[in-house]
This record gives C-alpha cells, structure tokens and sequence, in this order.
C-alpha cells in the first residue's frame, strides 16, 4: 500500500513538473526566443518590451493553454473510449469519431465562409459534436453486430478514411482562398487559437472532465464487466450514454478548434495506465489529463522548433510517438493471447 502510493504521488508529481517545464518552454522558446526572466518581467510591466508582451499574450499563451486543455481532453476521451469497448486500441482517432467531427465541421466552414461570415466557437463545437456522434452511431450500430473487437476498429477506420476523404474533396475544389486555408486545419494545428476560443474550450472541456471523474466507481465497477456492474446497482444504458456523450463532447471540442489530433487518445491513457500500474479511474483519469497535456505541449514544441521557419501539423508529430505505441498494444495482445 506504501509503494503504492508513493508510486501515485511521483507519478503526479512527475507529470505536473513536465506539464510546468513544457508550458514555459513552449512560451519561451520560438522564432523569437524569450528568457524566462524577460518573459516575467514583460509581464509585470507590458510597456517595458511590448513586442515582447504582444508576443507572450497574442500567441504563445493562447497556443500552450490550448495544448494543454485539448491534449488533457483527448486522452480522456480515449479512456472514456477504452472502457466503453473494453479495448486498449479505442480512441476517437482511430474509430473515425475525430473524423466525422471534422468532416461536419468543414461543411460549416465551406458553407459560412462562402456566404460571407465566420461560425462562433460555439458553432463550431455543436458541428463538430453532431458530426462526431454521426461517426459514433455508425460505431454502435456496428458493435451491435459483430463480436470480434477487430472487425469493430477496422470498420472505424474505415469511416474515419471515407469522411477525411470526403472533407479534402471539400476543401480542395473550394474557390475561395479563406476556404483553401481550411487545409492546414484540417490537418490539425494548435496555432491561430485565439484567447476567446482558449476560454470557449476551457468551459467545455474541464466540465466534461469533472463529470467523466465522478464516473469514476460505476467506471471501476464497468471494468469488471457489465453483469458486474449491474449488480452493483450501475445504470447500464445511463451510464453508457454518459461515456458516449462526454467523449464526444471533449473530441469534437478538439476537433473544432485543432482539427484532428491522431493517437493521443490511444497512446496517452496506456502510457499512463503502465506508470501508475492501475487501470482505476479514479486515478487514471486526473493523470490521463495532466499526460495528455504534456504529451500535446511536447509535440508541438516539436512542430514549431524542428524544422523552423516550416511548421509540421500536430497530427505529423503525434502519429511518430503515438502509432509505435499502439503497434506494441497490439503485438502485447497477441502474445498474451498465444500464452494463454
């Protein structure tokens, strides 16, 4: 029990000093380098370097909040995903939930910006929501017939190719030249996040993750299996139509202002589930947050600074960590599968 919980508290602790450390050094570090010491002192006192400020306040704060809250609302997702399918490879990249909320909210974009204005954040996220529930209707009805978890995530990535297929059909043969910008969105992109679309996540994103938290003792009891978890007095169909809803919501929310952001959702919750040698909720999900944050802080740290002045999509640089890991979820399977 000791151990236990010494491990839990470095774990947090470990996770918490990283998310610091990359937040600061993702603000700090650029095309325009700020020492930590300049960064504190343009902050107290805006007209000593207001380059500097606008800097620090206009892009590099909005962007790193940004990682953070859509990273930590990505892997939380996956794990809402992972214990609904009861399979470690579930996440919203890869059933086509990211997919479909993309494709939705392209449409809108095309549509608004032909006609001559832009969509809230709101807009966004409701387009984003309804298309990533269009996806997750698909998945359900396919899981109600089939039994083999592989043919059910082969079958979402399938969706997940025919709406990102039809969304660069959209967004190729569009005319207008704000449209064509959609592109790099559509590729997923943590920059141009303003301050107002930081907040709009912000009030979206960490509800959903309080609720997803107080889910935590029917989610334990779930993981038992259902027959389980029914006897211990859970709703079933409430409480699965709670993960359903809370993942979608916190997906599409990434969707709508990052576009899609492969592999965070799948690798982040079993990196995470392997240092705190626990799948409990209670536990996993706070640290699913705070890895989530750190690994999307790190990615993008990595898309601006690599091959700087190009900047590479998050999705380029997610899918070079995220896929090995998954790769190795699948061939660990595999094995235990042939041991027993």
């Amino acid at each position: 029990m000791k151990t236990r919980k010494l491990r839990f508290i470095g774990g947090y602790t470990a996770l918490i000093l990283l998310l610091i450390g990359l937040a600061l050094l993702n603000i700090c570090a650029g095309s325009a380098d700020i020492a930590p010491s300049h960064l504190i002192s343009a902050l107290r006192d805006p007209d000593s370097d207001k380059v500097a400020y606008n800097i620090i306040t206009g892009l590099r704060l909005p962007r790193t909040a940004a990682a953070v809250i859509l990273g930590g609302a990505l892997a939380v997702s996956g794990f809402l995903l992972q214990n609904f399918f009861a399979n470690p490879i579930a996440g919203p990249y890869i059933l086509g939930v990211s997919s479909g909320a993309k494709l939705v909210v392209a449409l809108l974009m095309v549509y608004s910006l032909s006609h001559g204005f832009a969509p809230n954040s709101f807009a966004m996220v409701a387009a984003a929501f309804a298309g990533a529930m269009i996806s997750m209707s698909f998945i359900l009805l396919i899981s109600a017939k089939v039994r083999r978890m592989s043919v059910l995530i082969v079958c979402g990535v399938m969706i997940g190719y025919i709406c990102s297929a039809v969304t660069d059909f959209v967004v190729n043969f569009s005319d207008d030249s704000n449209i064509v910008n959609l592109h790099n969105w559509s590729m997923g992109s943590f920059s141009g996040i303003g301050k107002s679309d930081v907040i709009t996540a912000a009030s979206i994103v960490f509800p959903a993750c309080i609720c997803a938290f107080m889910l935590s003792k029917p989610m334990n009891a779930y993981q038992l299996g259902e027959q389980y978890a029914a006897n211990s007095g859970v709703h079933i169909k409430a409480f699965r139509a709670a993960l359903i809803l809370l993942s979608s919501v916190l997906s599409a929310c990434v969707t709508a202002f990052a576009g899609p952001v492969s592999f965070v959702g799948v690798a982040v919750p079993h990196i995470v589930k392997s240092i705190f040698r626990t799948a409990r909720p209670i536990y996993i999900i706070p640290a699913c947050f705070l890895g989530g944050a750190v690994f999307c802080l790190l990615c993008d740290f990595i898309t601006r600074t690599v091959f700087a002045p190009t900047e590479l999509s998050i999705s380029t640089v997610t899918s070079v960590f995220g896929a090995p890991i998954v790769i190795y979820i699948l061939m660990h399977r595999e094995r235990r599968a042939k041991n027993e």
